[in-house]
């Protein structure tokens, strides 16, 4: 990016300029990004729904529903870095629609499995077509909107996580009530319809999403001129890289590392919780399967106040650190809640505390890696520390599946998710202590 001159216009006009900006970008592209991303995580988890039915009806054990629905953040890890520099060579456009091309396609193949086998290599193919697809929008956001504002456009965004997961429960119950028809059970209705709309909106994608601020023809002049001058001077505080070095410059940051492993004790239990979350709200409460849905419909929209209160507290103060172990602690407490009683009040109400705390920590985190990377780096680590936290998807639900399998419920498992959830806190206060130490050491005379 070419350096700019500083600006001329007066610190009021150009603050209304930079105003109007983030607003155009915001309307534009938020809420195109979050339905994406919606449909995305819908089509990931759909089966912790599906396998109300489909456990039964192809006598799956709780073990090969686990393993199975783990697999998928296995490829995807392996894929994440790849598909983050592809998507840089390529545009932000054409590789965000070929990703819900193929995603969109396989997850209506979904309706097909029969055996274990057939299963896992459906959700295994999933997690390499869907690959990139979150990291490579959180890169996307950072060429788009200053680190000021990063953290609330990110929760704009990721808004759609907890927010799929409402309309995922609200439609499940409807669309498992389609058994039967044109010859296909209930669960296979869920995965032919919710796989529709990935194949719509990679068209979408395709006319309506500019690669950068440079083609986006809703910017005027003096918008895209503030927008370069703030992203250059957020640049150039992270440390630019010559391009031949961008992708070992990230990879060696043990910022990334430790970033990743904080996220993958988040995802371990968030996704340990959301696979299994169905099943064990039926099993407590004995609700039908419409009644579950609107239960995971509340807890998904309760996340999703969480997530942007949050997200637009951490902007306000600049602070990341407690904004992210605070959540943590949340989520371990409502861990302990649910895993240990049968009472329903008491495990719903552990549930909402999970929601919430993990919600609420991945707006924060997220903004973290653009402070110190940027531009190739920036696309690479974001990358590196989803790879590493994904994996998190596939360690939550096998462990869930097996606890369930040796002890005849899913309480055990649950309530052992409080543990990565508390390292991760742990870390993330240790990370704020660090810091504070070393600043006071440089504020002190000599």
């Amino acid at each position: 990016m070419a350096v700019l001159l500083p600006t001329l216009v007066p610190v009021q006009d150009a603050e209304a300029v930079g105003r109007s900006a983030l607003r155009k970008a915001s309307l534009r592209l938020l809420p195109l990004l979050a339905i994406g991303y919606g449909v995305a995580y819908m089509d990931r988890v759909n089966i912790s729904f599906a396998a109300l039915q489909m456990n039964r009806d192809l006598h799956f054990s709780a073990s090969v529903y686990g393993f199975g629905a783990g697999l998928f953040f296995l490829s995807y890890a392996v894929c994440e870095v790849p598909s983050n520099l592809l998507l840089v060579r390529f545009g932000a456009r054409r590789w965000l629609a070929r990703i819900m091309f193929t995603w969109g396609v396989l997850s209506i193949g979904m309706l097909f499995v029969k055996t274990p086998h057939q299963f896992y290599v459906m959700r295994f193919l999933l997690g390499v077509a869907e690959a990139g697809f979150f990291p490579g929008i959180i890169y996307y956001l950072s060429r788009w909107f200053p680190l000021a504002y990063r953290s609330r456009a990110v929760s704009r965004f990721y808004i759609s996580l907890p927010l799929s997961s409402a309309v995922m429960g609200a439609l499940a119950g409807a669309l498992l009530h389609l058994g039967g028809r044109g010859g296909l059970a209930g669960w296979q209705w869920l995965f032919l319809i919710e796989g529709l709309p990935a194949l719509v909106l990679s068209l979408v994608y395709l006319r309506c999403l500019p690669d950068s601020p440079d083609k986006a023809g809703w910017l005027n002049a003096e918008e895209l001129g503030w927008l370069r001058e703030a992203l250059y001077r957020d640049d150039a505080a992270a440390g630019a890289v010559h391009s031949g070095s961008e992708v070992l410059h990230a990879l060696r940051q043990g910022r990334v590392w430790v970033l990743g492993f904080v996220l993958l004790c988040l995802y371990l239990g968030f996704y340990g919780y959301t696979f299994s979350a169905p099943a064990m709200i039926q099993s407590v409460t004995g609700f039908s399967v419409t009644h579950v849905g609107f239960v995971v419909a509340l807890m998904g929209l309760i996340g999703a106040l969480a997530m942007l209160g949050n997200g637009a507290h951490s902007d306000r103060t600049g602070e990341r650190h407690r904004h992210i172990a605070l959540p943590c602690a949340l989520a371990a407490a409502g861990f302990v809640m649910a895993g240990l009683s049968n009472r329903p009040a008491i495990v719903l109400s552990g549930f909402a505390l999970v929601g919430i705390g993990m919600c609420a920590a991945n707006a924060p985190v997220w903004s973290i890696p653009t402070e110190f990377l940027c531009g190739g780096s920036a696309a690479t680590g974001i990358a590196a520390v989803n790879m590493i936290a994904i994996l998190g998807g596939f360690l939550g639900p096998y462990w869930m599946g097996l606890a369930a399998d040796l002890t005849g419920s899913y309480h055990r498992g649950l309530m052992s998710l409080a543990v990565p959830s508390l390292i991760a806190m742990l870390i993330m206060e240790g990370i704020r202590r660090d810091a504070l130490r070393r600043k006071t050491r440089r504020a002190a005379p000599c």
